[in-house]
């Protein structure tokens, strides 16, 4: 029996088949029990400074009648990047240089607002008839905590701060997520194209672009066609790189369920 019959072989192919089927089966179950992330960036922007300039004169802002030095609108867009959908998300944002002042908040794409958490709810609580105390005033302009009933896979939520920085410095804000199995990482904000990161667009345009030059190579001869092509496609290649990157998405969706 020689190596092309042994290759054709019920029994090989069975046993191929099989083997096929288990490695399928692990990259699979990996895909599908890879450990969630969630990222999320924060945008500041300055509303108001109050001022006294010999030329210009007095600056002053306030809020609801009380004076501030500066103010400034925080907006952070926190994500879930994994193939994972998670319930009773409990999400904390806190500060150390600025005071909290009111909020704005949102599951994108959808016209809820998040509610906070007990346990915050807790902390905040006060009797009827009775002012809050310092303590509860520090923890409300510090932190929040909201409770996110489902974060599915790709959902966004939206937090929107006015705050006011204890120092001239612009404000710092963070996120914490209190959930099994996740991460939180930060990433710095980069203009989009098509819904995808610019820079990652980039990145897989320059790899199909590379695929296609060797294809283009081995099936025309003439170099000027080949060089006005890559010239060609150098100048749109975020576009193939964004729709590259979408479809890989898709097929990560279709794999999770």
């Amino acid at each position: 029996m020689n190596l092309l019959q042994i290759i054709q072989s019920e029994y090989v192919s069975a046993i191929a088949g099989g083997i096929g089927g288990v490695i399928t089966a692990w990259l699979t179950q990996r895909v599908l029990n890879k450990r969630g992330t969630f990222t999320y960036f924060v945008n500041h922007q300055r509303v108001g400074m109050s001022t006294e300039d010999v030329i210009f004169g007095t600056v002053a802002v306030s809020w609801n009648n009380n004076p501030v030095s500066n103010l400034y609108l925080s907006t952070i867009e926190l994500k879930n990047e994994s193939m994972n959908d998670y319930e009773n998300v409990v999400v904390r944002a806190y500060t150390d240089n600025t005071r909290l002042l009111t909020e704005q908040t949102q599951v994108v794409g959808t016209p809820n607002i998040l509610q906070w958490s007990e346990d915050y709810k807790k902390q905040l609580h006060v009797e009827a008839g009775a002012s809050p105390s310092e303590n509860q005033w520090a923890i409300y302009n510090g932190q929040r905590e909201y409770i996110v009933p489902i974060m599915n896979r790709g959902q966004a939520i939206k937090l929107t701060y006015l705050n006011s920085p204890n120092t001239t410095n612009p404000p710092t804000i963070w996120l914490a997520v209190m959930q099994k199995g996740v991460r939180l990482k930060f990433r710095v904000p980069q203009n989009q194209i098509l819904g995808v990161p610019q820079p990652r667009a980039a990145l897989a345009g320059v790899v199909i672009g590379v695929a296609a030059i060797f294809a283009l190579v081995w099936q025309v001869s003439d170099p000027w066609v080949i060089a006005a092509a890559s010239l060609t496609y150098g100048l749109v290649a975020q576009v193939p790189g964004a729709y590259g990157i979408k479809i890989l998405r898709k097929l990560r969706e279709a794999i999770g369920g």
